[in-house]
């Protein structure tokens, strides 16, 4: 008991002697032993490293997870060690709730028929996006957690531990700085036609104590200083280590796009899927609309207007042309534009002709477009100056 109070009396000494230093510091009646230049750098790279990387990580979890009582849940179970249940994805769930109204309203009805095929995409998709969720929670959350957990903490212990020594550093020099300006008083020889004998024992008598506290005081600062340089390079390697931390997320981050292309060029595959599974159904159930129909009817063109067909038309290009069934292909010098119906078009991707049938196109350029009746619903007929010929829905991005 009697060490450890001894003990305890030291720490509350030496807690005392920072705090007068810290608090002389701000009110600016205390020298400052100030860092290097680079080692100032590295501690604001280090900073600026850490406070990114929380935003980051923050962010990409309400993008992986945009319900923020689920992310309160799923971080309290991390928390307490236990594996995160289970999440049905929004997209699994809807599928759930179609597939059910299917059932229920009749699957063999047109509605109920539509109903399982989206539901069925709409199960794809959420697959996709809980594969998404979990590469992106292993391969980029994770190593970002590691480090602010890891070693961020290491390094703020060691710049905490730093700068107690640097305060320790500096106690001692004031230390030292005032046993020698009172080594300096006390040395002053005194007159002896206006001191006393008795005054000039005395006055001899300080200058040895000074003496010694001067001593005493300059091995104080040695082994501050000491301590101080050491803890100082051992922070400044930490710090240094930023740099791998640094090339640790890029791989990560590189990882994280390539989770996020797969997870949408899966997406993209699946709603292709969908579209002509809709198109060829609709066709059945409405004929005479300008979509993907595998039996088409040609109505007369005051039935359907091009614009409205052209508004439907789903993305992807089928191999079939302007013919419809039972007749010879048109040739386009023949093919005219309807009184009403031509819309202008902004292509998005360069697009070389297959045939003499089709048009060359070039992003970013401008065009007219229309449909004609029973043709497919993945083509369009494309005028640009005197040239003409179809050109797939996918590449043009229809203006008003």
């Amino acid at each position: 008991m009697d060490f450890n109070m001894k003990k305890l009396a030291s720490d509350a000494g030496i807690f005392f002697t920072r705090a007068v230093q810290f608090t002389e510091e701000k009110f600016g009646q205390a020298e400052r032993t100030e860092l290097d230049a680079h080692f100032e750098n590295l501690l604001a790279r280090a900073d600026s490293t850490k406070n990114w990387t929380e935003k980051i990580l923050r962010q990409t979890e309400v993008l992986l997870q945009p319900n923020p009582s689920a992310r309160v849940e799923e971080f309290l179970y991390e928390k307490l060690d236990r594996k995160v249940p289970s999440r049905v994805t929004n997209g699994e769930l809807l599928a759930q709730y179609m597939a059910e109204a299917a059932s229920e309203l009749g699957p063999a009805t047109p509605y109920g028929k539509t109903l399982t095929k989206v539901a069925e995409a709409e199960k794809r998709l959420g697959a996709a996006e809980r594969d998404f969720i979990h590469a992106a929670s292993i391969n980029f959350l994770t190593p970002l957690r590691n480090f602010l957990e890891g070693d961020w903490k290491t390094i703020s212990k060691e710049r905490r531990l730093l700068q107690n020594r640097r305060l320790d550093l500096d106690a001692c020099k004031a230390r030292l700085k005032k046993a020698k300006a009172a080594e300096a008083k006390a040395t002053t020889v005194p007159d002896f036609q206006e001191t006393r004998p008795r005054n000039y024992i005395l006055s001899a008598s300080a200058s040895a104590l000074w003496n010694d506290e001067v001593d005493k005081a300059e091995q104080e600062l040695r082994v501050a200083q000491t301590e101080f340089d050491r803890q100082a390079e051992v922070t400044r390697l930490l710090l240094e280590g930023i740099s791998s931390t640094h090339v640790n997320h890029l791989r990560c981050l590189h990882e994280f796009v390539e989770a996020q292309t797969t997870y949408y060029a899966q997406c993209y595959r699946h709603m292709l899927d969908l579209q002509r599974q809709l198109g060829s159904s609709q066709g059945a159930i409405f004929p005479g609309t300008f979509v993907g129909t595998t039996e088409p009817a040609s109505p007369p063109l005051s039935s359907t207007s091009p614009a409205t067909a052209a508004a439907t038309m789903p993305v992807g290009p089928s191999a079939s042309g302007l013919a419809p069934p039972g007749e010879a292909a048109l040739r386009l010098e023949e093919v005219t534009p309807p009184a009403s119906g031509t819309r202008k078009a902004r292509v998005l991707y360069d697009y070389e002709a297959a045939d003499s049938s089709e048009l060359a196109l070039l992003a970013d350029e401008l065009i007219t477009v229309y449909s004609l009746p029973g043709m497919d619903p993945d083509w369009l007929i494309g005028e640009r100056g005197n040239k003409k010929g179809k050109v797939p829905v996918t590449y043009l991005e229809l203006l008003s």
